[in-house]
This record gives C-alpha cells, sequence and structure tokens, in this order.
C-alpha cells in the first residue's frame, strides 16, 4: 500500500463540528481535519483513517469513549444501512444549528458577502412522515448483514423492497418501515412484498436484467390523494392483473394507479409510457387555494407544508404590491409563478424541460390564472436580450435553479437586465453563494433565510433577498 493511502489509528479524538455532505469534523494529531460519517459533534472517539488526502484524512469512528449531548436515539431501525436520515442520531435542535452554519460558512467564505442580521433557520414541524413522494426498488438478492453471512441459520426471504445501499447501485435494503412517508405508504409496500413472495412473482436482478417487479413509487398530497406506480421489467399480464388488482382490493384509498413496462437498461421513467391501470392519471396538491395536478413524471417540492413554507418567504421577499412585472427562473411546474401571481402584474416562467412547461400551462388554466405565462428552452439560450425586448423588463426576478446554480450567461444577464430585487432560492448554498459573488458588484444582500426542508438530513434550503445597490452602499 503506498504511504498516501496507508491507513492510520488516531486515539482519544474529540468530533468538533459538522461539514458538507452531512459528514462531522474532527482534527488530527498533525492538524489535518477529519471527515467522518458516523459521529455526532461532541463524541471522542478513536478513529481509522480509509483514505489520505493532501489537507485533510477520510476515516470512521471505531470506538466512542464519550458520547456526546447532542445525541438522540435514532428511531429507525434501518439506521446506519440505509443511505437516508444520517443524522437521525442528532437531536433536532442541533440539526438547525449545522444546517444553518453550513449557509452562513458559505455565503461568507466562498461568496465573501456582507450579511445582514441573520434570521434564524425556519425548522420543519414535522420532523419525520413529511415526505410526498418515495421510490423504492426490488431484488431477488436482498442485502445482507455481515451477522447473516458469518451465521448458519437459514436466511430466510432473499427478495428485498427498498432502498439501495450507498455506493451500491445493484444492493438493495430490505425495508421493514420507513419513517419518511405517511400512512398507508409502509402497508402498501409491505403488503405488495408480501403478496408477490406469496405468489412467486420474480424480484428484479439488476446485473443479469431478469425478473418482472422493477420498482414501486408511492407519491402522496395533502389532499388525501395517493399514487402508486408498479414498474415492472417483463410483459406479464396474468401476473400484472393479480398485483394491481390486489391493491385495488386492499388499498381502496388509492385514486391513482399505474403502471409501466420498461426494459431498458436503467429504471427512469421519464421515457417510458405511463398507464393508467385504476383511477386518474394523477393526483392533486393544494396549496392556498391553488390546485397543482401532478403526474408521475412531475416535479413537486417533496416536503408539501415545508414547501408552502418556503414560498411564502420567496413571496414575502419579493415585497410585490400587485404593479410589478415577475420574471421566474428555473419555474419547473410553474408552483412559484402562481403562488405569487395573484400580487404581481404579470409572471413570466421559464424552465428547460418541456413537460414541466407543460405541466405548468394547465395548472395555470386549472386555477384560472390568467396573468402568467410560461415558455420552454435553455436559460442561458432564451433569456437573452431579445426575450426581454419581447417581454418586457422585470421588476423582480426569482430565481430557483438546480444544485449546480446558475450559469454564468443567466447571472451576467441578470446583471444587465438589473431588476430592483432579486429573489434567489437554492437547495445548494455554495453555487449560490458563488453565484451572489458575482453580482455582489451590483446587488447587496438585505435577508437571507435558511429552511430546513429535509429533518434527519443535512440538506437545506435558503432564500436570499437582492437589492440593487444605493450610491451609499459600499461594495
Amino acid at each position: 500500500m503506498s504511504r498516501r493511502n496507508r491507513k492510520q489509528v488516531f486515539t482519544n479524538v474529540e468530533v468538533i463540528d459538522a461539514g458538507a455532505k452531512g459528514k462531522t469534523i474532527a482534527k488530527a494529531p498533525d492538524g489535518k481535519v477529519i471527515f467522518l460519517p458516523n459521529a455526532v459533534p461532541g463524541d471522542v472517539v478513536d478513529v481509522q483513517t480509509l483514505k489520505k488526502r493532501k489537507a485533510y484524512y477520510e476515516g470512521k469512528a471505531t470506538v466512542f469513549h464519550k458520547l456526546s449531548d447532542k445525541r438522540t436515539e435514532p428511531v429507525c431501525e434501518h439506521f446506519g444501512t440505509c443511505g437516508g436520515c444520517k443524522w437521525q442520531h442528532m437531536r433536532y435542535e442541533h440539526q438547525l444549528h449545522y444546517k444553518q452554519n453550513e449557509v452562513l460558512n458559505n455565503l461568507t467564505r466562498i461568496g465573501h458577502i456582507e450579511l445582514p442580521q441573520v434570521t434564524p433557520i425556519l425548522g420543519s414541524e414535522k420532523q419525520y412522515f413529511y415526505r410526498n413522494k418515495m421510490e423504492f426498488s426490488f431484488s431477488d438478492s436482498r442485502w445482507l448483514t455481515l451477522e447473516e453471512i458469518q451465521s448458519d441459520a437459514d436466511l430466510g426471504d432473499k427478495n428485498a423492497l427498498g432502498f439501495h445501499i450507498p455506493g451500491m447501485w445493484d444492493k438493495i435494503l430490505d425495508v421493514k418501515k420507513c419513517h419518511l412517508q405517511e400512512a398507508p405508504s409502509n402497508a402498501i409496500r409491505n403488503a405488495v412484498k408480501q403478496f408477490a413472495v406469496a405468489n412467486g412473482f420474480e424480484f428484479f436482478n439488476t446485473r443479469n436484467q431478469t425478473g418482472l417487479l422493477r420498482t414501486m413509487m408511492i407519491r402522496t398530497a395533502t389532499t388525501g390523494d395517493i399514487m402508486v406506480l408498479i414498474q415492472f421489467f417483463k410483459d406479464d399480464k396474468d401476473k400484472r392483473e393479480l398485483l394491481l388488482d390486489f391493491l385495488v382490493e386492499t388499498f381502496p384509498e388509492i385514486t391513482s394507479l399505474l403502471y409501466v413496462i420498461n426494459q431498458k437498461a436503467n429504471d427512469t421513467i421519464y421515457d417510458q409510457d405511463i398507464v393508467c391501470y385504476k383511477g386518474n392519471d394523477h393526483i392533486f396538491e393544494a396549496m392556498e387555494g391553488l390546485r397543482f395536478k401532478i403526474n408521475a413524471k412531475s416535479f413537486y417540492q417533496t416536503n408539501s407544508e415545508q414547501a408552502y413554507e418556503l414560498y411564502k418567504i420567496t413571496r414575502d421577499f419579493a415585497g410585490l404590491t400587485g404593479n410589478e412585472l415577475v420574471y421566474d427562473l428555473y419555474t419547473g411546474t410553474g408552483t412559484i409563478a402562481q403562488f405569487v401571481s395573484k400580487q404581481a402584474a404579470k409572471v413570466i416562467g421559464v424552465e428547460s424541460v418541456p413537460d414541466a412547461i407543460a405541466a405548468a400551462k394547465e395548472n395555470a388554466q386549472l386555477n384560472n390564472i390568467n396573468n402568467v405565462e410560461f415558455f420552454v428552452g435553455d436559460m442561458k439560450q432564451v433569456f437573452n436580450s431579445e426575450f426581454i425586448e419581447t417581454h418586457g423588463q422585470p421588476d423582480v426576478i426569482i430565481t430557483d435553479p438546480p444544485r449546480d446554480g446558475m450559469h454564468k450567461d443567466v447571472v451576467q444577464q441578470i446583471l444587465n437586465i438589473a431588476p430592483k430585487r432579486v429573489v434567489y432560492v437554492s437547495c445548494n448554498s455554495a453555487t449560490q453563494a458563488r453565484d451572489l459573488a458575482l453580482m455582489d458588484t451590483i446587488y447587496k444582500v438585505k435577508k437571507t433565510q435558511a429552511v430546513d426542508m429535509f429533518p434527519q438530513t443535512h440538506h437545506v434550503e435558503n432564500v436570499v433577498l437582492l437589492e440593487k445597490r444605493s450610491a451609499t452602499d459600499s461594495n
């Protein structure tokens, strides 16, 4: 083994912070940072290093000499094996603290932004059972624990319906109870698995590309609507209808029962034909009197209740009086555009995904909103001087880009237009900070508000209000 990658053990190391991607931070005796996936700030541990880099180590806590007072007992039996909810062992108030710190550190260290007085992060009222969409995978060879592998006992049912083991595309953890989606999600998943096993249905084998049952998606809504989509690998009409009829009889509360037959190498459904077997081909979500039609391929914020809080903050930051022309960049299915439309003269939404824009137009018509227009195309190409000349100079721009942030040409175009206010919603405060740095000569950060959309994880959203600098503002 090379000297660079030689493993070391550090003893009695205190974990001092939580960093990016949910890992916690300790300091090695040589002063380098150690990133740990399985500790909580305040723990005192022995560390086995796994990788050595120029400026840091990656390691794992192997012995716990002292447990942090920030700890709590994880509620889920799958914690530590499942790839989700990595912060379940940390009390929620401390999760919020480290999320807020990450946002502020990114804005100041990456963006070098002068910040106003920071509003405390908005926590989620629900800390479990908050997700409205879950996707589960079938496997004919479930993930086995080390104890099971070393045991001589009968391992029983080898099939799995659950989640991918982190970093292993072909290994599926069989999930008994997930604490992320409300009832009847667990009941549906467990019933489907039991029925499939009892009837000898073949679960999918990713490596060999064999089997019948591939994936299952469950979507729920605050309206009470429930969507279930089963993805089959083979076109076996008798077995397919046997399973789907079982779901119809067992769970009459399902309002949208769908299936897809997907025989390609990957299990994405966006290029597949969805078949409605029973009920509607969509469900509805509701927010402040608006109704949003959601089909199997639609994007919608996965924490419905907290999305409402996020949108209210966005609308408040926009400071609309009813007279403004608003541009909503990366509008998706147009939820923010429609949410702010009552307080605006007109809203223009731009998005690169044609299906999303089609859904946005349909929902606007459904909600009888006549002061919104939606356009599809690559943002850096569509959002140009000709577009502005055609549709008008915006008073306010709302931008909610993907994790990679905005393309530099889009940032430059915003600077060229120079609306009086920009509201920047981000799921990645690092790329948000990078973009804010590019805008700092013209805009001053007036407000920043972190919002926790995903309790038990390190993920956090952040909303920033930018206003044009006055002559008295220093850069």
